[in-house]
């Protein structure tokens, strides 16, 4: 089962990229947000969370950055900027 999220940081700005892109691949459900990465704490996929969704096989996937944690290098680079949005939290 595939859930999307689409986000823009703020009301300015348009999510028509993202859904399309979302559309593209066949998306039927999906959840969006307009608000800025620096209103909420959110490491909101927080190494716990993502640790937990990966030891139940459910994996990330970001269609508009070719982001994809079922490849060693998807997760890789998900980590790392995970890692870097925890230091600029700190």
């Amino acid at each position: 089962m595939r859930i999307e999220y689409a986000r823009v940081s703020t009301r300015d700005q348009n999510l028509e990229l993202q859904l399309d892109a979302l559309d593209k691949v066949g998306c039927k459900r999906i959840f969006t947000d307009k608000l800025s990465g620096g209103q909420i704490e959110r490491p909101g996929l927080k190494e716990d969370l993502v640790n937990e969704l990966e030891a139940q096989k459910v994996h990330f996937q970001s269609i508009t950055d070719g982001v994809d944690t079922k490849t060693p290098a998807g997760r890789f680079f998900f980590h790392v900027m995970a890692s870097l949005a925890q230091m600029g939290a700190s």
